[in-house]
């Protein structure tokens, strides 16, 4: 049986492309910066392109990652690949605090157990405990999802 779905988030196309370009653009200017300087060292020239070929490739996981969405059911926060980022019986907290580690315009889900890492560029992150959901996420769309989230975990423990 299919899940009713509470809320979703996405990445606007505005946002999206702000943020790969800002990555792109980083890493061809890294990669532009090494091969312009000819008095460069030759060790400080290939890390220079090392740094600039990586911040290319981040930029197009990016582009993929922040084309999916999170969807928020009465069960869990999942990927719409599939990909399930929380159950709502493991999470412990949810934080959208100012001095919580999270992503811009996002929130942190504390987890009761650690789950394996994973990472989705621009759009959410696990590691161990913790997962964190924003980066070019609109605002307007994820606090209500951590309020969502608060409550029916509110519900869930004094119910």
């Amino acid at each position: 049986m299919a899940q009713d779905e509470l809320a979703r988030i996405t990445a606007s196309a505005s946002r999206r492309v702000i943020g790969v370009g800002s990555m792109m653009g980083l890493g061809a200017l890294i990669v532009y910066v090494a091969l312009s300087t000819p008095e460069m060292a030759l060790g400080w020239k290939g890390l220079l392109i090392v740094m600039g070929v990586a911040g290319l490739v981040l930029a197009q996981l990016m582009w993929q990652s922040t084309g999916h969405a999170l969807i928020l059911t009465e069960e869990a926060l999942t990927d719409s690949d599939g990909t399930v980022v929380a159950r709502l019986d493991e999470v412990a907290k949810v934080d959208r605090g100012m001095f919580a580690l999270k992503p811009s315009n996002g929130f942190l889900v504390i987890l009761k157990e650690p789950q394996p890492r994973a990472w989705r560029p621009g759009l959410w992150w696990r590691l161990g405990r913790r997962v964190a959901v924003g980066g070019v996420t609109a605002g307007s769309q994820t606090r209500p999802v951590a309020d969502i989230m608060t409550h029916l975990l509110h519900d869930r423990n004094n119910g």
